[in-house]
């Protein structure tokens, strides 16, 4: 047991082990995100994220977190993203990167909260009703 014990500790000392591991969603989408001392690089899926995040609103809209808190700056992203369409994954990883900051600093959450960084979108698409076209698309009434 104290092996044990001796391996898990010199694993979570190892400069490679995550710092702060923070979740966030949007729609369909789930953003899991590590944050781990480094110089600044973000991996998404195994891609840079300038090559995940093609355009220039989705780049600044993952990174803003950083822009926000600048003494994370130095910190390696490790993002690993599921479902959803480009702008929502944007917005995954918006709120898991200020999550995981708020757990390795909790003096960061003021900061973070007054850029509503910390806020979850809720809005999902509406359920297609029975009897309906779409969600609130009817069929085109006939008089006669």
């Amino acid at each position: 047991m104290a092996k044990l014990k001796e391996k898990v500790s010199s694993l979570n000392a190892s400069p490679t082990a995550p710092v702060a591991h923070g979740v966030g969603r949007r729609k369909k989408t789930v953003a899991r995100v590590w944050l781990r001392k480094g110089n600044g690089k973000m991996v998404v899926n195994g891609r840079s994220y300038e090559e995940y995040f093609d355009t220039p609103y989705t780049r600044l809209n993952a990174m803003t977190p950083f822009r926000v808190c600048e003494q994370f700056k130095n910190y390696d992203v490790a993002v690993n993203i599921t479902g959803g369409g480009v702008c929502a994954q944007s917005d995954a990883v918006k709120l898991g990167i200020a999550r995981a900051i708020v757990s390795v600093d909790e003096e960061a959450r003021l900061e973070l909260r007054k850029h509503g960084l910390l806020t979850v979108d809720s809005r999902v698409k509406e359920r297609k009703k029975y009897g309906q076209k779409a969600a609130r698309r009817k069929f085109q009434f006939v008089k006669r």
